[in-house]
């Protein structure tokens, strides 16, 4: 049975979609970019806005909202249909102080399947705590056999294809994904064998 390691935000929720429709928007009514338009992530940039600008309301969103974001749909029915034909383990890059947020969303929605939660701890100015990995790329490298990650990070996907996992890219805006969201889960049943 094969392993995948799914990423969490904007993979198997809509974290960015959510947070630009439900804490920017309304701040920011003079904002004249719709959610296709954020082609980065970070979209600090796009938004005219420093990076600190944005994690510090990303992060409140989360805090506020983060155990009320729903699945993202295709995923959802994704699991309930070929979840048990597969091994599975979140891998997410949030703020540490974010991680049990995070952690008990996933066991809510996905417990059924995913049974490793994983972080790989995104920085803030104001955190002080260890860094044993600093990408999911390191941290696949020593956490054992995984055979593919599904990630909406261009870099994250080709950090696992450097180490001879699959990665499948899970389209958003700001990646280079040339598939819709059921034609990129159907990839994942390419590899049950």
């Amino acid at each position: 049975m094969k392993t995948i390691v799914w990423d969490v935000d904007d993979v198997l929720n809509d974290l960015m979609r959510d947070w630009f429709a439900g804490a920017w928007l309304p701040t920011h009514q003079e904002c004249k970019i719709i959610y296709e338009d954020i082609q980065q992530n970070p979209p600090h940039d796009v938004l005219g806005i420093s990076r600190e600008e944005y994690l510090k309301s990303l992060d409140a969103f989360r805090a506020a909202e983060g155990s009320k974001l729903l699945p993202v749909p295709e995923v959802y029915e994704w699991f309930q249909r070929y979840g048990h034909l597969f091994r599975h383990a979140a891998l997410t890059a949030v703020p540490l102080r974010a991680a049990d947020i995070s952690a008990a969303w996933v066991m809510k929605h996905f417990g059924r399947w995913i049974r490793s939660f994983n972080v790989v701890p995104s920085p803030r100015p104001d955190d002080v705590h260890p860094r044993s990995t600093q990408t999911k790329k390191e941290f696949l490298a020593c956490w054992g056999p995984a055979h593919i990650l599904i990630d909406d990070s261009l870099a994250n996907v080709e950090g696992a294809q450097q180490l001879g996992m699959r990665g499948v890219l899970f389209p958003r805006p700001w990646n280079r994904s040339q598939t819709n969201r059921s034609e990129t889960l159907e990839q994942l049943n390419a590899g049950k064998n």
